[in-house]
């Protein structure tokens, strides 16, 4: 799918920066860093995908586990 957008000059001169460092189209840069802030941005998707991988291995739970995992994402930063 093609579409116009506007960006700030700063920012389209770094993108060209970025994708000539890495040897990406600016297309793939663009669509790389949208797919990135999406997922970013839409938690409570990942969620949901998250609940359902687990949902599915049916396991059940062990508590020292489930209480680490707890500590160790409370630390996390979003």
């Amino acid at each position: 799918m093609k579409t116009a957008v506007s960006l700030p000059d700063e920012v389209f001169r770094e993108a060209e920066r970025q994708a000539r460092r890495t040897k990406k189209s600016r297309s793939q840069l663009y669509a790389e860093a949208l797919s990135e802030y999406l997922a970013r941005h839409a938690p409570d998707e990942v969620t949901e995908a998250m609940n359902n991988v687990v949902d599915q291995l049916n396991q059940p739970t062990d508590p020292f586990v489930s209480a680490a995992a707890r500590r160790v994402l409370e630390r996390t930063e979003w």
